[in-house]
């Protein structure tokens, strides 16, 4: 099982935990502080993290999230464990349950407001700061099953939401595409740092729907399941894709399907041509 706190970041258990909607693929979703308000030529300088922990650990707990994380040192905090939901979007009742989406749905704070100054230097956007630690919440994020994609793009300062993208697909949102929420942050965020080969351009050559299905073993299936993964539909996998194909490959591509607003044949979840096409552009 993955670690359900993030390997080396201090641990501020708040208890108060309850489970997520397991069944919605995993995810996290990026806020900044925002704590106070700095312009370009009026700069303030950025909190200090300690301060930021008294507050999610005292007054502002009803508002926590998984981690408190500062861009400039790296330093973390946890209040929560990863398969617990946080409190640190708003959630309506009787709508989406947006604390609680996902296998996992790790939030993270970033300690940052714009034109924020550390060190005599100001930073516009988190893309600006040195983004130190970055790299080890993603590869926590992996470690559940998260994918490094941003299903309703890069996040900017205009914020956008889709209510069906959020229930579909796992990956990165930020605050702002999270629906029922009308916050804005986090704003322009750092590229992610990749790891491994990066993958060859277009999609592989399609092997036939003959090749998936009941009692078929091959390594198009494999690649399937890893595709699927990737672009956030694998929430049917248990343990991770393989080389059988089972009822959680079929499940998952009929997620795709009905996410590109296909039906009935179209949306079998045995992969056709147009299915691979899309999956792997």
């Amino acid at each position: 099982m993955p670690e359900l706190w993030l390997p080396g970041a201090e641990r501020h258990p708040l208890g108060d935990t309850a489970p997520t909607d397991k069944q919605y693929a995993p995810r996290v979703i990026w806020h900044i502080t925002w704590d106070k308000n700095g312009t370009a030529t009026k700069p303030a300088d950025l909190v200090p993290f300690g301060q930021l922990v008294r507050y999610f650990t005292g007054g502002g707990s009803g508002a926590a999230p998984h981690l408190l994380w500062d861009p400039f040192t790296g330093r973390t905090a946890q209040f929560y464990p990863a398969n617990s939901r946080s409190k640190s979007v708003v959630d309506t009742a009787g709508g989406t349950r947006t604390n609680r989406t996902g296998k996992v749905c790790i939030q993270v704070e970033t300690l940052f407001f714009p034109y924020c100054r550390v060190r005599g230097k100001t930073y516009a956007t988190v893309r600006d700061t040195p983004a130190k630690g970055l790299s080890k919440i993603l590869a926590w994020g992996r470690s559940w099953g998260v994918p490094d994609v941003w299903p309703m793009g890069t996040p900017t300062w205009n914020a956008n939401r889709s209510e069906r993208t959020w229930e579909t697909r796992g990956g990165h949102y930020g605050h702002g595409q999270v629906p029922e929420n009308r916050h804005t942050d986090p704003g322009p965020m750092p590229k992610w740092p990749t790891t491994g080969p990066k993958p060859k351009p277009g999609a592989p050559p399609f092997p036939g729907r003959q090749t998936f299905g009941p009692g078929k073993t091959n390594d198009s299936i494999f690649l399937l399941g890893q595709q699927l993964v990737r672009r956030g539909f694998g929430k049917h996998y248990r343990v991770g894709p393989s080389r059988a194909w089972g009822e959680a490959d079929r499940l998952n591509v009929q997620d795709f399907q009905l996410a590109q607003n296909w039906s009935g044949a179209d949306a079998d979840g045995v992969p056709g041509p147009e299915t691979w096409r899309r999956l792997f552009a």
